[in-house]
């Protein structure tokens, strides 16, 4: 049986910058107490009418990733796509993806498991590149959040956090069962779905035809909703969960951990995760204070990112970390 390897990353981010300063011409809030509770100081929004959608970002970022996996794009056996933020509610931004990089018709498969998205859709590409199935396999994170964001004053404590972007990696057989993916681990809490959530439009609560018929101004349901606190406080403990479990399956110690790439939820959280498992500031990456939250996006723009930097080298043990909406969370440990 085959393991399988990240052959290539590539990431895109819009153009447009706004900053903690922008934010307080929208609404009652101040550089000061964004950076407290979040450690962001700015992220990128798709300015309306550019032409970034969540599957063009996804597009941008995949060209990079394939063209430095070195592979022709017709060699890309299957696509998943991991948002919660898709073009349409139907279809998924998959098959998209095939369309707009003219690829032949391969299998695409989206996944809605929001901030644990990439990690889910890693280990998805990984079993069907262990068992065979398929060689080479195209995972792209993407998310444009801004334009369904409430940017007042009542929509502060969660439309300040998150940011748009996307980022791909390719990944490819590997015979040396000493490389590449070692295990994932995936875990979900549905009795906590409601604490960081979009109820709207859904089929189960309100669907359009009843958000058109109340026309109620003061409805929030369709703007997203997270319960900071609560959610803070599971996430420490699911991320230490996680990273332990992979670490544990593969018989390894903290001190073996070269690059820590959490989900960039928020600062503290990663702060916390790295002061907890005693790590020095050199063995985890984040860059959430630029991008902001970025969901799906933000593990492997984090990737990309700290892979460009020079700060994850070959034979290094790479370990990735999610938590968010469902509750969802994964890790992945990978011997680069």
């Amino acid at each position: 049986m085959y393991n399988s390897k990240i052959i290539g990353l590539g990431y895109y981010v819009p153009d447009n910058v706004v900053t903690n300063d922008d934010l307080t011409k929208l609404m009652d809030t101040s550089d000061e107490w964004i950076q407290e509770r979040t450690g962001i100081k700015e992220r990128r929004w798709v300015k309306p009418g550019s032409g970034d959608t969540t599957s063009a970002m996804g597009v941008k970022a995949a060209k990079v990733a394939i063209e430095r996996a070195g592979i022709d794009k017709d060699d890309i056996d299957f696509i998943i796509f991991a948002t919660l933020s898709p073009d349409y509610y139907f279809p998924g931004p998959g098959v998209t993806v095939q369309k707009e990089l003219d690829i032949k018709t391969v299998g695409a498969l989206d996944v809605r498991n929001q901030c644990s998205g990439f990690v889910y859709g890693l280990s998805v590409a990984d079993n069907f590149i262990k068992t065979g199935m398929y060689k080479n396999v195209l995972v792209i994170g993407s998310e444009l959040h801004s334009h369904g964001l409430d940017k007042t004053t009542r929509g502060r404590g969660v439309s300040v956090i998150f940011g748009d972007g996307a980022g791909a990696a390719v990944l490819t057989r590997e015979e040396d069962n000493s490389k590449g993916i070692l295990s994932t681990h995936l875990h979900s809490q549905g009795e906590h779905a409601e604490e960081l959530s979009l109820i709207a439009p859904g089929m189960g609560k309100r669907w359009v035809n009843d958000i058109i018929a109340d026309n109620n101004p003061d409805d929030e349901s369709y703007y997203p909703y997270m319960n900071g606190q609560f959610v803070f406080k599971n996430a420490v403990v699911r991320f230490s969960e996680v990273i332990m479990e992979g670490l544990m399956k593969n018989k390894l110690q903290v001190n073996d951990i070269d690059m820590l790439i959490p989900h960039q939820a928020n600062l503290r959280i990663a702060q916390f995760i790295q002061k907890k498992f005693q790590l020095e500031d050199d063995q985890v990456f984040n860059n959430i204070q630029k991008y902001g939250n970025t969901t799906a996006a933000s593990i492997p723009i984090a990737l990309t990112e700290a892979w460009e930097q020079g700060k994850i080298k070959e034979g290094d043990t790479v370990v990735l970390a999610a938590f968010g909406s469902g509750f969802t969370w994964g890790s992945a440990i990978i011997k680069w």
